[in-house]
């Protein structure tokens, strides 16, 4: 999935990140709204992580499919 399907179904996508990452808050996640690079920087700075490995487990997370 590219990230304008992403923004698109962004309520099905805020359902996936809440299983992978559950410490985000729904203000965080309507914050970011599918913004890829603001959602990058949040998790990042939230779970200690460097954007390239978060950035690697978004495009994991929603490339299962």
């Amino acid at each position: 999935m590219n990230w304008e399907q992403i923004k698109g179904n962004w309520t099905q996508a805020k359902g996936q990140l809440r299983e992978e990452y559950g410490e985000l808050t729904d203000d965080e996640m309507e914050q970011a709204k599918g913004e890829r690079e603001q959602l990058v920087g949040l998790i990042s700075e939230k779970y200690g992580k460097a954007k390239f490995e978060v950035e690697k487990e978004l495009d994991q997370l929603f490339n299962k499919n």
